[in-house]
């Protein structure tokens, strides 16, 4: 008996043996394959996608809180400080534009080379991008200091909004160094696929955001009441505390990727690719408010109403290109990572892939906006003529929303694939060589309506520009 029960010990025992040692190579081999990012070539198309662009759609959605909770805060101080933060505001866009866009470059040249094999020229692209995404941070920092006052002279004589606007701009520009590194983290993250964490952080610095702005706005317990200073700091410590996470996870949990100090030598090729794709990405970004700007004088001329129709349009338009945008930014690094380890049927599926999810949210957006165009516009104004009239823009301008899938997609994947410049000729149709002249020329003739026709105008041209570009740089054809 005795026996018996020590033999079955021993097969007990080496039952647990067998089973930790599977368990520690089960683990071994997880940890490889998320260090190796395999799963960005192995995982299904459709549900790689979504695992990557749902935690961007989130991101995304937190970060449009920053400037919202803002101006609420802002907005109970007094009118003038609401007035001097929206003549900040599109500086201060402007800092996170160069900021988001050079990290779009970073990002792209991360996953091409992870996905050709190549480490070291990953960590180089890691190593240049950051340093000068700092430099850039540094230069924005003092340019936006020196040139503010001039600048908002330039829309108020009120030297009240002015004062505001300085005292404010000073304390938010002085961390734009923290946002150069910030969203170079944050691209790094989403170039090896760690999209949760940028979730993550994002969250974390929205929440303190929101805690912060009315204890330093208006004081409480022992913090002073800071006023417009107070609602800067709150939304530059918010970006402080996202940095310390990403720095946090960084130096915890291994990436594939790291910053090292013998990547730091002049690499000119490197630097040359890193703005190749930058540069036109930031342009991207900046696009949309010089035709909003264009736009605007245009329709000025006839009533003050259809300013404020295209305002609102442009609220709307934010909701509904999210989730695409999301799609999108989680496609990315998908389909640089297959290009650079030569998975052209993949790089094409993904494209497809990507293309149609976009499309499936363009046609929902279609329907809502042809059915209750006027609950929506009545969500921003209560004037009957000018909900009347945003009923007729909305419909008009929904005609173009599926088509605009294809220039959204195409975007993307190229900036993905670091074709920069492609993708900046798909966004300088859509946005100034199509929209502006048939803008221009149709108002002339059906008055303001022709403005709204312009807009499915241009997205139909687009996409056919788009899908040409496309066809040559995706399929090669």
């Amino acid at each position: 008996m005795t026996n018996m029960n020590s033999f079955r010990r021993t097969i007990i025992i080496q039952q647990c043996r067998d089973n930790c040692v599977a368990f520690f190579v089960a683990m071994k081999q997880r940890k490889e394959k998320r260090m190796n990012n395999t799963f960005m070539k192995e995982k299904p198309v459709f549900p790689l996608i979504m695992s990557m662009a749902l935690p961007m759609v989130i991101s995304m959605l937190v970060n449009s809180l920053y400037n919202i909770v803002d101006s609420f805060f802002v907005a109970q101080i007094s009118e003038d400080a609401m007035t001097a933060l929206s003549l900040v505001f599109p500086i201060q866009n402007l800092v996170n534009a160069i900021a988001i866009g050079f990290g779009v470059g970073i990002s792209s040249q991360i996953a091409f080379h992870l996905g050709a094999g190549n480490k070291h020229n990953a960590d180089i692209a890691a190593t240049h991008g950051t340093v000068l995404s700092a430099v850039h941070g540094l230069i924005m920092m003092v340019v936006c200091t020196l040139i503010m006052p001039s600048f908002l002279g330039l829309f108020t004589p009120d030297k009240k909004v002015i004062d505001l606007g300085v005292r404010y701009s000073g304390i938010v520009f002085a961390f734009s160094v923290v946002i150069g590194l910030d969203l170079a983290f944050e691209k790094i993250f989403q170039a090896v696929g760690r999209m949760k964490v940028t979730m993550f952080s994002l969250m974390c610095g929205c929440i303190t955001n929101i805690i912060l702005d009315p204890v330093l706005i208006f004081g409480l317990g022992p913090f002073p009441a800071l006023g417009i200073e107070g609602a800067a700091l709150a939304t530059g410590l918010g970006q402080v505390l996202n940095l310390i996470i990403y720095l946090v996870i960084y130096f915890a949990r291994p990436i594939p990727v790291r910053i090292r100090k013998t990547c730091l030598k002049p690499d000119s090729s490197m630097d040359k690719k890193l703005y190749a794709v930058g540069v036109p990405a930031i342009l991207n970004i900046a696009l949309p408010s010089l035709l909003i700007s264009v736009l605007n004088s245009l329709l000025a001329v006839y009533s003050q109403s259809y300013v404020v129709i295209l305002g609102i349009y442009y609220k709307l338009q934010t909701f509904l290109y999210l989730p695409a945008s999301g799609i999108v930014q989680g496609m990315r690094p998908v389909i640089g990572y297959n290009y650079g380890a030569r998975e052209h049927k993949r790089v094409k599926k993904i494209y497809m892939v990507t293309l149609a999810m976009s499309s499936v949210i363009m046609i929902i957006g279609t329907v809502i906006c042809l059915a209750v165009p006027g609950q929506l516009m009545g969500l921003f104004t209560s004037n009957a003529e000018t909900v009347l009239a945003g009923k007729t823009a909305l419909r008009i301008i929904s005609a173009g929303f599926l088509v605009s899938a294809v220039s959204v997609t195409a975007c993307g994947a190229l900036e993905g694939l670091g074709k920069g410049t492609p993708s900046l000729i798909i966004s300088l149709c859509r946005y100034v060589l199509i929209i502006i002249p048939a803008a221009f020329v149709l108002s002339k003739v059906f008055g303001a309506v022709g403005v709204w026709h312009a807009f499915w105008i241009a997205e139909a041209a687009t996409a056919v520009v788009a899908g040409l570009i496309s066809r040559k740089v995706v399929w090669g054809r």
